[in-house]
């Protein structure tokens, strides 16, 4: 069997002195499609923050590739590790505009933007060349994350983690995030994903497999 791509070891999250979760081992395998469940206020938006590294533990340690993420620069650990948030923020300007605009940052160098593998990810979506062009200002909710998926997805990283990515949309837009997601993994079989979703049988579409939060006792 191959070795966890991902792993955390008895991690725990708390917020002033309540413990959301503690003592939490989980192994993400390449390929994997894992669905983080349980009811909300339970804390599934602050562990997939943890693993992108945007939080703080306070007990226990995350792994990438074998190495606690102490081993790695953030810019270089994030760039691997995507977080899409379910209300994305987007720049003033085009579509176009704001998928081109991350390769300014320099841990994305000497990657460069490729209107081909944008287009290849739109067709399925029933869009074409003039949805990149449109003004961010006009789009849907749904739009707008369609644009954030396709800018994290452009990146190539190895885990994509997606926080109630569908939030929100009607069945049909979210439906095609889960296509462009299942496209993009379907490109490299070592490529992960993280869900959260209120959506059962959207979870039961995307993901191989769950793990449960619990609600800790007061």
């Amino acid at each position: 069997m191959s070795s966890p791509l991902l792993s955390a070891a008895q991690i725990g999250r708390k917020i002033e002195h309540h413990w959301i979760w503690q003592h939490l081992d989980f192994e993400l395998f390449p390929g994997e499609r894992l669905a983080i469940i349980g009811p909300s206020g339970v804390g599934k938006s602050l562990l997939l923050r943890a693993i992108a590294g945007l939080d703080a533990l306070q007990a226990g340690q995350l792994t990438f590739h074998g190495q606690p993420l102490s081993g790695f620069s953030m810019p270089e650990y994030r760039a691997q590790v995507i977080y899409l948030h379910q209300r994305p923020a987007l720049l003033e300007g085009t579509v176009v505009f704001n998928l081109q605009q991350v390769y300014q940052l320099a841990i994305h160098h000497p990657k460069a933007y490729n209107q081909e593998q944008i287009l290849e990810y739109l067709w399925p979506l029933g869009r074409q060349l003039e949805f990149l062009h449109h003004s961010v200002n006009n789009l849907s909710g749904g739009e707008a994350q369609i644009v954030a998926c396709l800018r994290a997805l452009q990146l190539s990283p190895q885990v994509l983690l997606l926080d109630e990515p569908t939030a929100s949309m009607d069945e049909s837009t979210a439906q095609q995030i889960e296509v462009l997601v299942n496209q993009w993994q379907q490109e490299d079989s070592s490529r992960c994903c993280i869900w959260t979703s209120h959506n059962v049988k959207q979870l039961q579409r995307v993901t191989d497999r769950s793990l449960t939060l619990t609600r800790k006792p007061q």
